[in-house]
């Protein structure tokens, strides 16, 4: 069996107002905007941001339909770490996004906590805050 010849390189999120997005997933995981494009998608305008840090795609982009109102959620499900769950839990919350299931412990080795977090058009992020490697 060949292996096949793909790697998983980057997440679209349709979202209906980009300025908030970018706003909320700057402020609570520290994106910035990388790259903005426009373009032609199957007889539909859209405009898509990259997302990054320090100038460098980070593989989650916003893609925005520019002649429909409202995407539909669930589309796809965001996966982030962080050393400090209860913060980014916090300033989530503060930026407009709402608790969808509260911090816990999976019983998972390894893994201090898991809570899931709604950004304020309802997309679900899973974050995860993982036992330090001691040193």
């Amino acid at each position: 069996m060949t292996t096949p010849d793909a790697t998983y390189s980057f997440t679209k999120l349709v979202v209906a107002d980009l300025d908030r997005m970018i706003a909320y997933y700057g402020a609570v995981y520290g994106l910035q905007e990388v790259g903005r494009y426009k373009a032609d998608v199957a007889g539909h305008p859209i405009e898509e941001v990259m997302l990054g840090r320090d100038g460098t795609m980070g593989g989650l982009i916003l893609f925005r339909y520019l002649d429909r109102d409202e995407p539909s959620n669930g589309e796809v499900l965001l996966g982030f770490t962080t050393g400090d769950l209860a913060a980014l839990f916090e300033r989530g919350v503060a930026a407009g996004g709402s608790v969808y299931v509260e911090i816990h412990d999976p019983d998972i080795p390894g893994v201090v906590g898991v809570g899931f977090l709604a950004d304020p058009e309802g997309h679900v992020a899973e974050v995860i805050e993982s036992l330090r490697p001691r040193g």
